[in-house]
């Protein structure tokens, strides 16, 4: 039988906002399965350090790198990009799941608000998983893994939010059409509400309640869920799933209206 406790051994991940969040957690869980793992942060140096120390506490021999980046910027993205590539050797599965919020409602939300939240979530997702192809090609094949929200679905006072996420799934489907013939796959996570540091920040606790009583586990999901759903599709137990929206939601199926 396999040894499913190893199912990335030797694999080298690039993971975009592994500081903090379901991020963190999944990068966590991509090292317990034998993943070598370069991740980003924006600015928090601090929870970039701790999150390097959590991952040697279960992975004491993988390989860990770290680097700043702002995906909203190109250049940034293609000089992270190509340090990452020579730092690790070779880069084998890339999940983009860097993310901000910028909310308010369409009428007083402004072109700033707008494009922060759109040119992080799905400016940000072209701009990483372009400067990653030709790596994927040169190594005849690689995986990307991107993170929507269920908010795709549209979420009041997220129109941006929403727009963005809803993109992200549009983009993963035609990246697959484009490159499943060379062995890159492209799919997509759908996380419903977790309990994290942003969504406590963000969320009143009515909202949380509302979240849960929807879901039909009535509980908010945890980072580790959301970390072993990425490692099913950097692994090959997602050996024939291309193109795919995989929700993980706890059975969250639509955002309550406001």
């Amino acid at each position: 039988m396999a040894d499913t406790t190893r199912l990335l051994e030797g694999k080298n991940v690039f993971f975009t906002g592994g500081s903090r969040g379901i991020g963190h957690d999944a990068v966590i869980e991509l090292a317990r399965h034998g993943a070598n793992v370069a991740f980003t942060y924006v600015r928090n140096e601090d929870a970039a350090m701790k999150t390097i120390e959590d991952i040697k506490a279960v992975a004491p021999d993988a390989t860990v790198k770290c680097y700043q980046l702002d995906v909203k910027d190109s250049k940034q993205v293609e000089v992270v990009a190509d340090r990452a590539i020579e730092e690790m050797g070779s880069i084998n599965v890339v999940v983009n799941n860097a993310g901000n919020l910028n909310d308010s409602l369409v009428v007083h939300m402004s072109d700033e608000q707008w494009f922060d939240v759109i040119n992080t979530h799905l400016s940000g997702t072209f701009y990483i998983c372009r400067a990653f192809i030709n790596e994927f090609l040169f190594n005849k094949g690689g995986k990307f893994i991107n993170t929507s929200s269920i908010t795709y679905t549209g979420s009041a006072g997220q129109a941006n939010y929403s727009a963005a996420k809803a993109g992200i799934i549009g983009f993963s489907r035609a990246m697959a059409k484009e490159w499943g013939k060379k062995k890159i796959y492209t799919n997509v996570i759908v996380p419903g509400y977790y309990d994290t540091e942003l969504t406590r920040a963000n969320a009143t606790d009515i909202v949380v309640d509302n979240f849960v009583k929807m879901s039909s586990l009535k509980r908010a999901g945890q980072g580790c869920e959301y970390g072993r759903a990425v490692v099913f599709f950097a692994s090959e137990l997602s050996s024939f799933i291309n193109g795919h929206v995989l929700e993980v939601t706890g059975g969250l199926e639509t955002i309550p209206p406001i």
